[in-house]
């Protein structure tokens, strides 16, 4: 795990869509992104950045991770989110350089093609997915929380999905346990630490643009079709909303928002029959 030094200025609002209102309602608080390299990762490390935070800007693919905290006019840290050394790294790194964990936006996840039906999906592929996924949420709130609780305040965002709550015939066995273990976990936690001023939270996206589900698009047209259709907004989110509701939370905002599941899915999980 390797720290890029930390520039002195504090970051500028960076727009994202070029509609986005210009909120600064975090300057000054210390924001720990994971998977900050690419889709709703990146695109939140934009926003928060926007609202006046110091973003440290985790992932393990370097070049993507660099640029990102390059962009947002914050920190790089190398981290690969299943070694629970490089994670506890990451947020003394946070910590020290900053001063403080306002927010930690635990985002990091995969979801390969080799998992797929419980009936085809091995046991690799379960545990690969389960530990990135999942394992990686549990050892960031480890870490996060001694020093939330240090002081007095803070707030956790972890990435679920609306898998958590919902069921699916083109199923991803195992990315919809890791999610499902993602949700009831944060609200666990929400429970456990809110009289401390902590609140956890579990941000639950619909089907997003992003790279991954583009991959999909691109290998699948018919499974991807088949997602699209349930949408009663029509359409797949854009990384920025979904960013957006990441900086609601992590907000002063969301201070009576605690160990929720919060959809952010255009209305899919509440849909039975969508629109013509």
């Amino acid at each position: 795990m390797t720290a890029e030094p930390a520039p002195t200025p504090a970051p500028t609002p960076t727009p994202d869509s070029g509609n986005t209102p210009v909120c600064r309602r975090l300057v000054g608080r210390t924001a720990v992104v994971t998977g900050a390299g690419s889709g709703i990762g990146l695109a939140s490390a934009r926003r928060l950045a926007s609202e006046g935070a110091h973003v440290v800007c985790a992932d393990v693919d370097t070049v993507r991770g660099k640029a990102a905290a390059e962009e947002v006019g914050g920190l790089y840290v190398e981290t690969d989110v299943t070694d629970p050394g490089q994670v506890e790294a990451l947020f003394a790194t946070a910590h020290e350089t900053y001063g403080s964990v306002d927010i930690a936006f635990n985002n990091a996840g995969i979801s390969p093609p080799d998992d797929d039906s419980i009936l085809t999906t091995g046991l690799d592929a379960w545990q690969r997915v389960q530990q990135v996924n999942l394992t990686s949420v549990y050892l960031c709130c480890q870490q996060a929380l001694p020093y939330m609780r240090e002081q007095g305040r803070g707030s956790i965002i972890n990435t679920a999905s609306f898998v958590a709550v919902m069921g699916a015939a083109t199923s991803q066995i195992s990315y919809t346990a890791s999610k499902g273990g993602v949700l009831a976990m944060s609200r666990e936690l929400g429970v456990q630490f809110a009289r401390e001023g902590i609140r956890v939270n579990a941000l639950c996206p619909g089907p997003v643009n992003t790279p991954l589900l583009k991959e999909l698009f691109a290998k699948d047209p018919e499974r991807a079709q088949r997602r699209l259709v349930h949408v009663p907004v029509g359409r797949f989110a854009e990384p920025e909303e979904i960013a957006a509701a990441v900086a609601f939370l992590a907000s002063d905002d969301a201070s009576f928002v605690n160990a929720a599941e919060f959809l952010v899915d255009g209305g899919i999980a509440g849909a039975y029959v969508t629109p013509l």
